[in-house]
């Protein structure tokens, strides 16, 4: 039996990251921690792209265009919607997430999200670094991975 798997090594990969100004007191969070996740696991700072969406809702059509352009190995999406009275968060999450995992499949190349969906703020500061995790970390772990994985397969 042969298994294939991937390392977490990025060293020689190219990522974009697509990350929303809204609720920035938590996207700025998660852009640290893929950013710190990259370079810690071989990335340069050079072959790190990001760009700026005015909200979560408008991540899929950034990620889109980042990963039809064929410059970035993997792009992760970076976001956080925080639930208020009406499910309008529930709403904005489940599209972007479905949205997310299209172009993934569309374009071959791997999106990531670290979609923070919190009910309160302080679930998403739990999740935006602190005793959670981050989950612009884990984006970046999971494009990281999904990178090498590709490539073992395609050789």
């Amino acid at each position: 039996m042969k298994e294939i798997t991937g390392n977490l090594s990025a060293a020689g990969a190219s990522f974009a990251i697509a990350v929303s100004r809204f609720n920035s007191f938590f996207t700025e969070q998660l852009l640290q921690g893929a950013e710190d996740c990259l370079l810690r696991h071989g990335a340069e700072a050079g072959m790190i792209t990001f760009v700026r969406v005015p909200g979560a809702a408008e991540l899929p059509l950034a990620v889109k265009t980042l990963a039809a352009s064929g410059d970035f190995d993997a792009v992760m999406a970076l976001g956080c919607v925080i639930q208020g009275s009406t499910p309008h968060a529930d709403l904005i999450e489940q599209q972007v997430s479905r949205s997310l995992t299209q172009i993934s499949l569309d374009t071959g190349v791997p999106v990531t999200g670290g979609l923070v969906a919190a009910n309160t703020i302080e679930q998403a500061v739990e999740r935006s670094g602190t005793k959670m995790g981050n989950k612009g970390w884990d984006a970046a772990m999971a494009a990281i991975e999904m990178v090498s994985l590709l490539r073992a397969m395609k050789s």
